[in-house]
């Protein structure tokens, strides 16, 4: 019986074991931040704050895209040696809400991330990865996890359609040769657009910067058919008074914070159209 559980617990681990990708670099980085921010005595400040502080300890790093693609098969991805747009803001989410709860480890980081970046917070192959940022939002907010303001500080309805995974599922390995993920695919654009979202037009975010605070996570709304959000980042208030945006902006560039308030910075790119406010929200099970 002792043998047999052994080796049930060996396979076990191991299972657990490959069902992640990270480097020890990946967890240096994330002892050092944790290390920061216990020097800082961040988990005393408001999340929102935190989020903006860890956030700001990654400027002048490296964007690198598609660093969640990696194997054949759904797993656990953390990559924090190079950072995109999504995986700068929930990066800067999870530290902030594990320096919070008072879990500090590299496994926290393990398990929050997950509950972040999955429906329910649960890795059920690649179609329970939250791919759209709008069913990002909504699965996050139904948890408890943010709260999409967007409505309550003046944003009007969101209309259009989103499909454009399954239009495009020749840009998405994944897709390409399996046909049930892309009918789940699909499955979750049709509940996306069977939901009610809202949307702050770029010419109207100025008239309600008042209303957006440090810490908020931005998501830019897409004028690109079939997408919903084409860019994301986090709202810093800055010292003239105006919130700027703290991002990684694109492939070449480094993660900054934007010289222009957030409403001119939108104003001043095509493919934007507006923005969705997340308000992050203080974690449930603090550390007493």
């Amino acid at each position: 019986m002792k043998i047999k559980y052994v080796l049930f617990l060996l396979l076990f681990l191991n299972s657990f074991i490959w069902s992640q990708i990270y480097t020890q670099q990946d967890v240096e980085i994330c002892n050092n931040k944790f290390e920061y921010a216990v020097s800082k005595d961040l988990e005393k400040s408001p999340i929102n704050d935190v989020l903006v502080e860890v956030g700001k300890t990654f400027l002048g790093l490296g964007y690198e895209a598609f660093t969640l693609e990696k194997g054949e098969k759904e797993q656990l991805v953390i990559h924090l040696s190079g950072l995109d747009c999504y995986t700068f803001f929930e990066s800067s989410l999870v530290f902030a809400r594990c320096i919070k709860k008072g879990k500090t480890t590299f496994e926290d980081y393990q398990k929050e991330i997950t509950n972040i970046r999955y429906r329910n917070g649960v890795i059920n192959e690649y179609p329970s990865r939250l791919h759209y940022a709008s069913d990002w939002l909504y699965d996050n907010d139904k948890r408890g996890n943010v709260k999409d303001i967007t409505k309550e500080i003046g944003g009007m309805k969101f209309n259009k359609k989103i499909n454009f995974m399954s239009t495009h599922s020749d840009l998405y390995k994944q897709l390409k040769n399996n046909p049930k993920f892309l009918e789940d695919i699909k499955a979750t654009e049709d509940s996306i657009n069977n939901r009610d979202y809202y949307y702050i037009p770029e010419n109207f975010i100025e008239c309600v910067e008042d209303k957006i605070q440090n810490g908020d996570i931005i998501l830019i709304t897409a004028s690109m058919e079939g997408l919903d959000i084409s860019h994301t980042g986090i709202a810093i208030k800055m010292d003239d008074g105006r919130i700027h945006f703290m991002h990684a902006p694109l492939r070449g560039k480094k993660i900054q914070i934007t010289e222009k308030p957030l409403a001119d910075y939108i104003k001043g790119i095509d493919r934007h159209t507006g923005i969705m406010v997340a308000r992050v929200l203080e974690p449930s099970c603090i550390k007493k």
